[in-house]
């Protein structure tokens, strides 16, 4: 039975082909891709918009600082400063533990997971961050940091690792809030006993783009 099953399936061509195999790694860098070509359209277009909204609005000197308070304050608007950069990096596949008293790792142990990226980011807003972006990507307070497997999946796009967030800030305080964040330190015990990646690189001057996604929020209904 297997093999007619085979035979139907095949109808005369290679079913074992790898041009007709398409793997499910590759639908996801494709349709990335895809987001990132509409994203970057869209938001030539929101900006195209916005700059014909402000022009033909008016109002005050006070509302207009008003509106540009408010933009910035949503991440809107670029933000420029002193700030630092944290980058996160999986251990190598065959690390073993470097420290007495460890076990050796499992797979799980030697990749970077959701809460690290998110105790970062949480740690850096404690800090008094002003803004800050995850890879190329400017956070807003409706942005998610989700891991799926070793990837991260941010505002619709894929990224591999190592990971980047940037924060404009004082770098001081942001330094002190990432060193007495528990999350952070329990991750620190990882980086010395299995070999993940940290490092924090601080800055005399970075600029952070404007988000320029879409900030309409959507929500389900149930079916009556």
């Amino acid at each position: 039975m297997i093999f007619w099953v085979s035979f139907n399936t095949a109808q005369g061509t290679n079913i074992r082909s790898d041009e007709s195999m398409l793997r499910f790694s590759d639908l996801i860098d494709e349709r990335s891709r895809e987001n990132r070509k509409l994203e970057s359209s869209t938001a030539k277009l929101r900006k195209e918009v916005q700059g014909l909204a402000k022009r033909d609005s008016g109002g005050s000197a006070e509302e207009r600082k008003r509106l540009s308070d408010v933009e910035r304050n949503a991440g809107a608007a670029k933000v420029a400063g002193k700030g630092l950069t944290v980058t996160l990096t999986d251990a190598p596949s065959d690390a073993t533990a470097q420290l007495p008293g460890w076990p050796e790792p499992e797979p799980d142990y030697l990749v970077i997971h959701q809460q690290d990226l998110q105790a970062v980011v949480n740690a850096l807003w404690q800090g008094g961050a002003e803004g800050i972006k995850v890879m190329d990507q400017r956070l807003i307070s409706t942005s998610a940091v989700r891991c799926v497997g070793n990837t991260l999946i941010l505002q619709g796009q894929l990224y591999s690792p190592p990971y980047t967030v940037t924060a404009v800030g004082d770098p001081e305080k942001l330094k002190k809030s990432l060193d007495t964040n528990k999350t952070i330190d329990m991750y620190k015990k990882y980086v010395d006993a299995y070999g993940l990646g940290w490092k924090v690189d601080e800055h005399r001057s970075t600029t952070l783009p404007a988000y320029t996604g879409a900030v309409e929020l959507h929500h389900a209904e149930p079916v009556e």
